[in-house]
């Protein structure tokens, strides 16, 4: 990996591995587990499903950024800060990697990114992954005094920001955010020269500009043909940088029907066999991790499904 200028950079830390350095297509899932994602979800039902992802071969757990509850969006994530969550899943995991989709660059000061991420990285032993994005709940950026039409100078100033804050000690540096004149640190450092930054979606910036800052590209759920052409476009800018998407799953009752697939916002309603298939086709493509939101009522079981008939397959 390298820097803007060119300089060797190492963010292969061990989330980074367990995600992308592993033979063949790996799988993450998403907070919140149980599915309860407009009010608090159950912690300890929470907790007890993210060890079971771990024990069943999940690559990863991730974990929303959503500052602030809209209900005309419906969705209020999994309701924890992902800093103090992620190190509370951290201390009742093991191995598995931790990954933020989306912390929201644009709503927070990139010395309090820095500082929280190196902190659950250090807490974790190196596992944490982010995903970080421009935002895209417009009610936020008035409430935080962000104007929205700045956001792609803001991702690019902040993403930047927290690099050197990682890489440097005692860094000179300016931005919209404030200044930092060289008397200053930011600790704890992360365990690699640098935390994986992967950006989400476009946020508001060129593939080239992703291609060439970022350690990998998170990117949403896209219909097949599209997906194809992306991925090939991402491997001509990018190389061997890895692409990570996420995909919503209902698995059908009927295991073996072969009935073609009901569309679902972000994903697919089918059988077990059509995922199988919809998946080697996915890694045929190029695709590198997917992160399921299991839509199943009875998350244990859809859980246990996905890994034996689907991932051990």
């Amino acid at each position: 990996m390298s820097t803007a200028n060119g300089t060797a950079t190492d963010c292969r830390n061990a989330g980074y591995r367990r995600l992308f350095e592993r033979d063949g297509l790996t799988f993450g899932t998403g907070f919140p587990l149980t599915g309860t994602n407009r009010s608090t979800p159950d912690i300890e039902a929470e907790l007890k499903l993210a060890r079971l992802a771990e024990s069943l071969g999940f690559a990863g757990l991730w974990a929303r950024d959503v500052p602030t509850d809209w209900p005309k969006f419906g969705d209020a994530g999994q309701t924890f800060d992902p800093w103090p969550w992620l190190s509370h899943v951290a201390a009742g995991t093991e191995e598995i990697a931790l990954g933020t989709a989306s912390i929201v660059l644009t709503l927070r000061h990139p010395i309090h990114v820095a500082k929280s991420a190196a902190t659950v990285d250090r807490l974790s032993d190196g596992r944490l992954v982010l995903g970080v994005a421009s935002g895209d709940r417009d009610p936020e950026f008035p409430a935080f005094d962000v104007d929205r039409e700045d956001r792609g100078d803001l991702f690019r100033d902040r993403f930047e920001a927290v690099r050197t804050l990682w890489r440097e000690e005692y860094p000179e540096l300016e931005g919209e955010w404030g200044r930092l004149e060289g008397d200053l640190d930011v600790v704890p450092k992360p365990t690699t020269d640098t935390i994986p930054m992967l950006p989400t979606g476009n946020a508001r910036q060129s593939r080239e500009w992703i291609a060439e800052h970022g350690d990998g590209w998170l990117f949403y759920y896209l219909p097949e043909r599209t997906l194809e052409d992306y991925v090939e476009q991402w491997r001509a800018d990018a190389d061997d940088k890895p692409y990570a998407m996420a995909v919503r799953v209902e698995l059908a009752d009927d295991p073996e029907t072969e009935a073609e697939p009901e569309p679902l916002h972000l994903g697919y309603r089918a059988s077990l066999e059509w995922f199988r298939d919809y998946f080697d086709r996915l890694e045929a493509y190029g695709v590198d991790h997917v992160i399921v939101s299991l839509e199943n009522e009875d998350s244990e079981t859809a859980m246990r499904r996905f890994a034996e008939e689907i991932m051990d397959a």
